[in-house]
């Protein structure tokens, strides 16, 4: 964690005092903002290595924050903080874009021990990236992850960093079909029983940017009972 720029967006005083102190321990350059307004003016306007958001915030909250800068930003690890009894905000937060979340109160090296595991995936995901294949082409569809485009029938698809990374893992294996546990695995590094519906939201929401009837998908096909797969046949006709 030596070096590591992290910003922790809590409005707790006391939980953001303890967050900075053993973070800076670890070698982390940590800064605070304590409220929504300032943790998104923050998060927007400087590089981070890692963003610590908690989920309740004066102002913007957490969710708010996290949707912002999955829409608007580069592509910055993020670390949910709840303390709400209910599943709804931590599922909200990973379809959102988050890369994990942890419920208060936590311990001090469980929380190290997430934020360490989601800087190696990070840089596993840097490592499988740097490998010389940076196009895959099935039919019409190309994936270009140098450049971080997609092409589809000649045109450009915008498309959300964790739908990129979806879409790519589909072109990587055509035809396979995959569970959608296999896929929190795959594209979203980690494996959470019970959160198949973040899968489920990113391939509607995907569907809806490279289908022509998201009702009647016929590029990223339902196998009902089973999961999901690219049809390479569409593509290719």
């Amino acid at each position: 964690m030596e070096n590591k720029r992290i910003l922790v967006i809590e409005d707790q005083e006391e939980i953001a005092q303890i967050l900075l102190l053993h973070l800076s321990d670890l070698g982390a350059k940590v800064d605070h903002a304590k409220d929504g307004h300032e943790g998104l003016y923050k998060s927007l306007n400087e590089n981070w290595d890692m963003i610590i958001l908690d989920i309740q915030l004066p102002g913007p909250s957490g969710l708010e924050i996290c949707r912002k800068l999955r829409k608007e930003h580069s592509y910055v690890p993020i670390l949910l903080l709840t303390s709400r009894a209910t599943e709804l905000d931590r599922v909200l937060g990973l379809d959102l874009g988050a890369d994990d979340y942890i419920t208060k109160p936590f311990s001090i090296m469980e929380l190290i021990a997430r934020i360490k595991a989601v800087f190696r995936r990070e840089a596993a995901l840097k490592e499988k990236s740097s490998i010389p294949e940076t196009q895959v082409t099935v039919g019409s569809l190309v994936v270009d992850d140098a450049h971080h485009q997609i092409e589809l029938h000649g045109r450009g698809i915008e498309l959300t960093s964790r739908e990129f990374d979806l879409l790519k893992y589909f072109a990587k294996h055509p035809g396979r079909v995959f569970k959608r546990s296999e896929l929190l695995d795959n594209v979203w590094g980690y494996g959470h029983e019970g959160y198949e519906h973040t899968v489920n939201s990113h391939i509607n929401r995907l569907r809806s940017k490279i289908e022509r009837d998201p009702n009647n998908p016929e590029i990223i096909v339902t196998v009902w009972g089973v999961g999901y797969k690219l049809e390479e046949k569409t593509l290719s006709a």
